[in-house]
């Protein structure tokens, strides 16, 4: 297993959780092969995407593979400007490829937002660390894990 996984799954179990990282035949960077590739709705795929604020300070929402973030309403939430960050600044960031950051283990600890919206699932799936892995959690332990606010994004 990639060592990005390894570290996702030692986080997990040092929480308690009973999800792991699952190895994928194929990659799944976006949430509708993802949901594809799992036979779930695309709303319930968490989409870790990364964010630089004001001074390129990294921001990662988590929010619903079902719809976009809306940058200007939630920089307004958060009285900064937020720009899709460029693959570099991800990689510099969370240690990961875009379309396999995880929620967690990143090399330093990065503020989060969570997208009110996946609370509306019983199970969700993350990305595990690359693009061939995803876990499942519940949306109170992605809120528990990541520390994150909870938001309305869209």
């Amino acid at each position: 297993m990639h060592p990005n996984c390894e570290a996702v799954n030692d986080i997990l179990q040092a929480a308690g959780l009973s999800g792991r990282v699952r190895m994928l035949d194929e990659a799944v960077s976006t949430a509708r092969a993802a949901a594809a590739h799992l036979a779930c709705p695309v709303g319930a795929i968490a989409n870790s995407l990364i964010f630089a604020t004001n001074g390129g300070v990294p921001l990662l929402i988590m929010t619903s593979g079902a719809h976009r973030v809306n940058t200007i309403k939630v920089g307004e939430q958060l009285g900064a400007e937020l720009r899709r960050a460029s693959a570099e600044f991800v990689r510099e960031h969370t240690g990961k490829s875009i379309g396999g950051v995880a929620p967690v283990g990143h090399p330093k600890p990065i503020r989060t937002i969570v997208d009110l919206a996946l609370a509306d699932f019983d199970e969700l799936w993350a990305a595990g660390g690359i693009p061939h892995a995803v876990f499942p959690l519940t949306y109170g332990e992605l809120l528990t894990l990541t520390g994150g606010t909870e938001a309305d994004v869209d």
